[in-house]
C-alpha cells in the first residue's frame, strides 16, 4: 500500500516556539510526532515565506521558479525577469501535479502566496481540492482584515474567488477540518492522499479567540529578558547547543525588560500572550489531525512532514513600511482590551523574537540563522525509527525529493506534461531518516541565499553574509558591518557574533566565489531598490 503524506508548514513560527524545541508553551501532540521521529537542527529555508514555499513544492531554487523576490517587493530592475514573475512558474513540475498523476488524492488548505489569479492558484497548480488564503497574511477570523488595505483578503477554494468566509472562521480551525473533510471524501477509493496544510498562525496580525488567549494570561509578566534565557537554557538541556553559548545581544535602541513602564509591560504581555495561544492552538489542531488519522487506519501509512517557512517576525512592522503603517492606524483598535481581537492588527517584535530564535541572530527577513534556521521534524514509524534528532544540513528544496522517494512516484527529471522543466535540485533525505547514512549532503555541498539584496552561503560550518546598508536597520549591533561580506564558523559561533573576514581572507574569497557561482547559475537579480524589511 503507497503511503499517505501530511505536509504542515506553520507561519513565522520560532525555532524555539515547540516544546521539543524548547519551549514552555504547551505543544504535546506536535512533541509527540516530533519525538516519535528524527527532529531537524540544521534545517534551512529561504528568509522570508513566499520564496521557501516555492521551493518547498518545486525542489528547486526561488530564483529559478518565480519567487526570486516576493511578488510584493519586487523592485523595478528584477519585473519581467524570468525567475521573477511573482508566482510558481511553468518552469518546475509542482510536487502536487507530480504526486497527482501518479494516482494521489492531493489536498491543499491555508496559505498559498505562490499565485493570486485562477491560473496560479492551487487549482491550478495540482491539487484536486483547495480552500487557499492568496496572500502573504490575513486576519484570523471571518472579517478577510487584509494584511493591507484597503479591501479585503483574497481567498480561493478549488479555483474559484470567495466574497465572503463562514461566520464562524477561525483560520487554524477551519483549515483543519476543512482538510479532514477533504480527506475523509474519498477514503473509501483505497487511494493514497497528499494533503498539505499550510497554516497562517502565528503570522501576523496576531489573533486567537478569548478563551485560548486566556490560557496564557500572566504567563509571560517576567518578561522577554527572562525567557531568551529560559528558551536558550532549553535547548543547552536538548544537547542543540553546547554549555558556553550565550544569547545574542538586545538589538541597539531595543529596552531591557525593566525599563518598560508599567503600561509597556502590560502591553508586550498582552502580545506574547496572543502568540502563545496561536501556537497552542496551532498544536491542538494538529492533534485532531493525527486523530482523524488514528480513527480511520491511516495513521501508520502516513509520513509526516512539519516544517516553518523562515524565523520569527521581529521587525517593527509600522516602520518599515509605510503603507502598512497607514493601514493599522485606520483599519484597528489595537488597545490593549481589543489586542488580539478581529479588528486589531499587532505583530511579535524584536524581544520576543529574541527568544524565539535564540540564540541565533536576528530573525525573519534576514540571512543569518535567526532567520534561515527553521524547526522541521519527520515521522514515520513504518519506514524509519524515531527518537532522533539529526543535526545534517537540510534545505527545503530536499523536502519534494524525499516526498517522491517516500511515495516511490518517479522523478520527472525535465520532462513533464509535454513541457521542458527543471530538474530538482534537492536531494532525498530518506537515507538519512532510516539511518544508512549521517549527512543528505556531501561537504562540498553549499546553499545559497538572496533576498531584498540581503546575501549569505553556507558551506559546513563556514558561512557568508552580506548586510546591505538601509537607514531603517541602522545602528546594528557592534561588530556588524554592512555592504561587505561578514565570515563566521558556525560550529564555534552559532550566534554569528565574531565575523572572522580578517582573520581567513582565502576562505572569505572562496565562500564569496562560490556565492557568485551559485548567483549565476541561479539567475540572481539585486534589487536596485528594496524596502526595510
Amino acid at each position: 500500500m503507497r503511503p499517505n503524506v501530511l505536509l504542515i508548514v506553520l507561519d513565522d513560527i520560532a525555532f524555539t516556539d515547540l516544546g521539543s524545541f524548547g519551549s514552555e508553551i504547551p505543544t504535546p501532540n506536535m512533541d509527540a510526532l516530533a519525538r516519535g521521529g528524527v527532529i531537524y537542527t540544521g534545517f534551512h529555508v529561504s528568509p522570508t515565506c513566499s520564496p521557501t514555499r516555492a521551493m518547498l513544492l518545486s525542489g528547486n531554487d526561488s530564483h529559478l521558479v518565480g519567487l526570486g523576490n516576493m511578488a510584493e517587493e519586487l523592485a523595478p530592475n528584477q519585473q519581467g525577469k524570468s525567475g521573477y514573475e511573482g508566482y510558481l512558474n511553468l518552469r518546475v513540475a509542482a510536487l502536487p501535479e507530480v504526486l497527482r498523476d501518479a494516482g494521489y488524492h492531493t489536498y491543499m488548505t491555508g496559505k498559498w502566496h505562490l499565485g493570486l489569479t485562477r491560473e496560479t492558484s492551487p487549482a491550478a497548480r495540482g491539487f484536486e481540492k483547495s480552500f487557499a488564503m492568496l496572500q502573504g497574511g490575513a486576519g484570523a477570523f471571518s472579517n478577510m482584515l487584509p494584511i493591507v488595505g484597503p479591501g479585503k483578503a483574497k481567498y480561493r477554494e478549488d479555483g474559484k474567488l470567495l466574497e465572503s468566509l463562514p461566520a464562524d472562521f477561525y483560520s487554524t480551525r477551519f483549515y483543519t477540518e476543512k482538510m479532514i473533510e477533504y480527506m475523509q471524501a474519498n477514503l473509501a477509493d483505497d487511494r493514497p492522499f497528499f494533503a498539505y496544510v499550510a497554516y497562517t498562525s502565528p503570522h501576523w496580525p496576531l489573533q486567537a479567540p478569548e478563551e485560548s488567549i486566556a490560557r496564557h494570561r500572566g504567563k509571560y509578566a517576567e518578561g522577554y529578558d527572562v525567557l531568551v534565557e529560559r528558551r536558550l537554557q532549553r535547548l543547552k538541556e536538548l544537547g542543540f547547543f553546547a554549555p558556553g553559548v550565550s544569547a545574542y545581544p538586545r538589538l541597539p535602541g531595543e529596552k531591557a525588560w525593566d525599563e518598560l513602564s508599567e503600561q509597556e509591560k502590560r502591553v508586550e504581555q498582552r502580545r506574547m500572550e496572543i502568540y502563545a495561544a496561536m501556537v497552542e492552538d496551532l498544536d491542538i489542531y494538529i492533534g485532531r489531525l493525527v486523530i482523524w488519522l488514528k480513527e480511520t487506519g491511516q495513521y501508520d501509512n502516513t509520513f509526516i512532514f512539519l516544517m516553518a517557512d523562515n524565523g520569527p517576525e521581529g521587525h517593527h512592522l509600522h516602520r518599515g513600511w509605510e503603507p502598512l503603517a497607514k493601514w493599522m492606524a485606520e483599519c484597528c483598535d489595537n488597545s490593549l482590551a481589543n489586542m488580539g481581537h478581529a479588528d486589531s492588527y499587532i505583530w511579535y517584535g524584536p524581544n520576543w523574537g529574541a527568544a524565539g530564535s535564540t540564540p541565533r541572530r536576528m530573525y525573519k527577513g534576514f540571512t543569518s540563522q535567526g532567520g534561515v534556521n527553521a524547526p522541521a521534524f519527520a515521522h514515520f514509524p513504518k519506514r524509519f525509527s524515531g527518537g532522533r534528532v539529526t543535526q545534517a544540513i537540510t534545505h527545503v528544496m530536499d523536502v519534494m525529493p524525499t516526498i517522491l522517494a517516500v511515495t516511490g512516484v518517479a522523478n520527472p527529471d525535465t520532462r513533464f506534461r509535454d513541457r521542458d522543466v527543471l530538474p530538482m535540485a534537492g536531494e532525498s533525505m530518506l537515507t538519512m531518516l532510516e539511518g544508512t547514512t549521517d549527512a543528505v549532503h556531501g561537504p562540498e555541498y553549499a546553499m545559497g541565499w538572496e533576498l531584498l539584496a540581503k546575501r549569505g552561503l553556507r558551506q559546513g560550518d563556514w558561512k557568508i553574509i552580506y548586510e546591505p546598508f538601509h537607514e531603517l536597520r541602522e545602528p546594528w549591533p557592534k561588530g556588524i558591518k554592512t555592504n561587505t561580506w561578514q565570515l563566521y564558523n558556525l560550529a564555534e559561533d552559532p550566534g554569528e557574533r565574531h565575523d572572522l573576514a580578517d582573520n581567513h581572507p582565502e576562505k572569505l574569497r572562496q565562500l564569496i566565489k562560490a556565492w557568485e557561482e551559485y548567483a549565476a547559475q541561479n539567475g540572481v537579480v539585486i534589487p536596485e531598490v528594496s524596502s526595510g524589511y
